[in-house]
């Protein structure tokens, strides 16, 4: 069934991992008959956790969509991980829905994957409800929940539900505030009960704050409300979900996804109160001379798709879209306004979990997926050839842990690189490098938890087991005096031979790069040979005397030397400069230079202490402290590289995974004896491997 864009819903569920996400969309799904039975997480069961990785661990990895069929509305459920390792596939899910809900646990309270939902809603600026899970759990505390939720993001927070105990606290239904009546669940399906006599005043005391809420959306309400009269119930709902758009009002909700409790409510609030794809915040386009335009999404314009994720598994691969305006049907030839080349879509998909429905059409705000597109990106804008334009991409976090990775079994490098190439089709926040100077593939990713999930599906998708190292330094070696020292080529091995002679003066450089002299007098070596000498010593200046690491800042000036007529060639001349580099650097005193990276973190400022103190552990210089505009305290520092390799790890572990960072490259400068002395050794042990 094809739905307008006024009957469909995007949200996605955020919040912390374990708080109940993946079971209120079994909940969700299983309660509105799309699924036949409710699924379980420990079972391996659930729509949205189908792949074995997700199966096995027990918890989200990717964003999975289970879209939902309530009141004539279809609401594309995207269920988000909640560890923050998988914080790009996250913001996959904030680029295209238009309302979030936050999932906080009964038992916790506030967390901080719920404080960070929270930050990710103002900074896309998208509406949200706040729901607390597992209200029926032992030791939960729907009170102390909702509190938290007050203290932490203010009184705009209004209580749409509260729960009902019995004498032994456990709870049995929940209160509708707005329409002032009670449900429980009996043999799985929802049943209204009479309010109980205790429960009268709590019932109007909530509605009471409910309606202060709704006067403050508008000017008339506020009126209205002074002067003392009753809200209609559709003056309310109007209220709400003008409060709800414009961010000035965050409805709570409660349930039970085991149960089903409250799972109708939830329902309920998002097709009443949360805006349609057409009422969303508006989308932001990059005209022909770079600068950002609103776009505006209508059902009656050209064709036009975001492709907001990509799935590329054992099941084919799928380019996930949301239609931004007209309707996408199957062959429409489209451009790819990221790459300029026309694409002819594939079949049409409609996506829940890993089962692919095949649809004719998708509509304008609905989403969807696409088969077969093997040179569509996620990030990618398809549009109709008459109407080109480029969505803004999505905003991914900056990958900054660092592993190498090799393979156990040797000679399997080219399978991991194959295989990794596929993995980032689906996961764009890793990166992976060939690091010649250290011979070491470096896979980057977020932290180590995702690491570790692309090794295990390097394993199960493509059987090539892996192991993780720490990645070595690139260190970078230069002299520190001035030497002048002889390069002598001279080899007879009948018929012609070979000769080459070179005097040249090594010394330190301005430049990183060789610099190469020449200041010969009288012939002593011919200008032909000039060029064969300089490229011996480029060549010879890729491996260090110290460590074997390059060779920076020298200059080399080729002072004097001499030929033979007959047995002088470019390629002695060549072997003469090399044998003059590796006879000269060891007198020149040289030395090691390590890379020093600008490193920028943002925390709240209660950790400051700590993370200052981290920092000189890490023989870091702090370069000052600046707050930003949410709050939190920026601290720039400038850190040696060597010392980083596990901070993304000990950073979360500081501040309770509140902390960010992004880290690079600036210069070189003198590594300390105890830090040369330790590289040394390390590159000797490597080379005798």
């Amino acid at each position: 069934m094809s739905y307008s864009a006024q009957n469909i819903r995007n949200i996605c569920l955020l919040g912390h991992g374990g708080n109940g996400k993946t079971s209120l969309a079994e909940s969700m799904l299983y309660f509105t008959g799309a699924t036949v039975r409710l699924g379980k997480i420990a079972d391996g069961s659930t729509v949205c956790d189908y792949d074995p990785e997700e199966i096995r661990r027990q918890f989200s990895i990717s964003t999975a969509v289970a879209p939902v069929e309530y009141k004539g509305c279809k609401i594309n459920v995207l269920d988000t991980p909640g560890y923050f390792d998988f914080n790009g596939e996250v913001m996959e899910a904030l680029r295209v829905a238009d309302a979030a809900v936050i999932v906080c646990s009964a038992k916790g309270g506030m967390s901080v994957g719920a404080e960070k939902a929270w930050k990710y809603c103002q900074a896309h600026k998208i509406p949200r409800i706040l729901y607390i899970s597992k209200t029926d759990e032992d030791n939960s505390d729907f009170n102390a929940a909702f509190s938290s939720m007050r203290e932490q993001f203010g009184k705009n927070v209004a209580p749409l539900v509260a729960p009902i105990w019995d004498e032994n606290k456990r709870v049995t239904g929940i209160i509708d505030v707005l329409n002032k009546r009670t449900y429980e669940i009996h043999g799985g399906k929802r049943v209204e009960t009479p309010v109980p006599e205790n429960k009268q005043d709590v019932v109007e005391e909530l509605y009471e704050a409910l309606k202060e809420s709704v006067a403050e959306t508008s000017e008339d309400f506020m009126n209205k409300f002074f002067e003392g009269e009753a809200f209609t119930y559709a003056e309310m709902i109007q209220g709400l979900k003008a409060g709800v758009k414009e961010l000035s009002l965050f409805p709570v909700v409660c349930g039970s996804a085991a149960t089903g409790l409250g799972t109708q409510m939830l329902l309920d609030t998002i097709i009443d109160l949360f805006p349609n794809p057409l009422e969303g915040q508006p989308e932001m386009d990059e005209s022909d001379s770079g600068e950002l335009e609103e776009f505006v999404l209508a059902p009656a314009a050209l064709p036009c798709a975001f492709v907001w994720k990509t799935v590329s598994d054992q099941y084919g691969k799928y380019s996930f879209v949301k239609v931004m305006s007209g309707s996408l049907t199957p062959d429409s030839m489209m451009v790819n306004a990221t790459t300029g080349t026309t694409e002819k879509l594939g079949r049409l998909y409609i996506m829940r979990g890993k089962k692919a429905e095949e649809v004719k059409e998708l509509g304008c705000g609905d989403i969807g997926a696409i088969g077969k597109m093997d040179k569509v990106k996620t990030g990618d804008t398809l549009c109709d050839p008459r109407k080109v334009v480029k969505l803004t991409p999505i905003d991914l976090p900056e990958p900054n842990y660092a592993k190498a990775i090799t393979p156990k079994t040797k000679g399997q490098e080219d399978k991991i690189a194959a295989g990794l190439t596929r993995l980032g089709e689906e996961d764009l926040t890793f990166t992976v490098e060939n690091r010649a100077e250290t011979r070491q593939m470096v896979i980057t990713g977020t932290g180590d938890m995702q690491i570790d999930v692309i090794v295990s599906r390097l394993k199960s998708r493509f059987g090539v087991d892996t192991e993780l190292d720490t990645p070595r330094v690139p260190y970078r070696e230069k002299i520190r005096r001035k030497v002048k020292v002889q390069g002598r080529h001279k080899k007879q091995s009948g018929g012609h031979g070979q000769f080459g002679d070179v005097w040249i003066e090594f010394e330190p450089g301005e430049q990183e790069e060789l610099e190469f002299c020449e200041s010969v007098f009288g012939g002593s070596v011919p200008k032909n040979y000039f060029p064969a000498v300089e490229k011996g010593l480029r060549e010879a200046c890729q491996h260090g005397v110290l460590a074997g690491y390059p060779m920076v800042y020298l200059k080399a000036t080729l002072v004097d030397g001499s030929y033979h007529p007959v047995d002088s060639s470019e390629m002695a001349f060549k072997t003469a400069a090399h044998l003059a580099y590796k006879a000269g650097l060891p007198e020149a005193s040289p030395t090691l230079l390590e890379p020093i990276g600008a490193l920028k973190v943002t925390i709240p400022d209660s950790y400051m202490g700590d993370v200052i103190g981290d920092l000189n552990k890490r023989r870091g210089r702090v370069m000052g402290m600046n707050p930003d505009s949410d709050g939190n305290q920026v601290v720039e520092a400038e850190v040696p590289m060597a010392e980083m390799m596990t901070y993304a790890i000990d950073l979360r572990s500081i501040t309770q995974s509140r902390g960010s960072f992004t880290f690079h490259f600036v210069r070189y400068e003198d590594a300390p004896p105890a830090v040369q002395e330790k590289a040394v050794a390390e590159a000797k042990l490597l080379n005798e491997e």
